[in-house]
Order: C-alpha cells, then structure tokens, then sequence
C-alpha cells in the first residue's frame, strides 16, 4: 500500500512538469517529502510506461544524462520525445540543463 501512495504522489508530480522542460528523480524525491528515495521514483517511472499521462521521459538524473531510456521502449525514444519538445540532447545529456529544468513546487 505504501508503495502506490509514493508512486501515485511521484506520477502527481510528474504530470505537472511542464512541455519543453525536465527534472530530476531527487528533485520529486525532496518535493514529496522522502529526499532519499530518488531510486524509488525511478521504480515508479518504470512502472509507468503504459500510461501516456504520465511524462515520464522528462524525468532526467541529476546531472541532466537520461540514465533512465533504456526503460523506454524503441531506439532513442526518450531522446525523440524529448526534441520533439524543443529539447537539444548531445551524448545523452539535456543541453542547457539549468535552463531546461524545472523544480516542483
């Protein structure tokens, strides 16, 4: 049970993040009150693949690598999502990360 309450209040989060910008697994770990469960916000972006409500591509670690695409399905398909919003990726990083991030509140 407690693990669908964290999971539901990280896809909470995640749905407000707004077109053409990211954050980090730490960034929602601290927002809902468990800054040390960045890991278990990445379990729960894994868990949300089937859901197209939940933006879970624009969810980045905190040095703004996408470390999480391999859990996408398709070749690249976190980095396509993501130009598609505008979103310039070189080497797997979010060019202008500090300009693209976006922090919960």
């Amino acid at each position: 049970m407690l693990e669908d309450d964290f999971y539901k209040k990280v896809y909470k989060v995640v749905r407000k993040i707004p077109f053409g910008q990211v954050t980090t697994y730490g960034a929602i770990a601290k927002f809902i009150g468990s800054p040390s469960s960045s890991r278990v916000v990445g379990w729960a972006l894994n868990s949300s693949h089937n859901d197209s409500s939940i933006p879970a591509h624009r969810v980045v670690n905190r040095n703004g690598l996408l470390t999480g695409k391999h859990h996408f399905f398709g070749h690249d398909l976190m980095k396509q999502l993501l130009g598609n919003e505008g979103i310039n990726i070189i080497d797997n990083q979010v060019q202008d990360f500090e300009i693209k991030f976006w922090k919960p509140k």
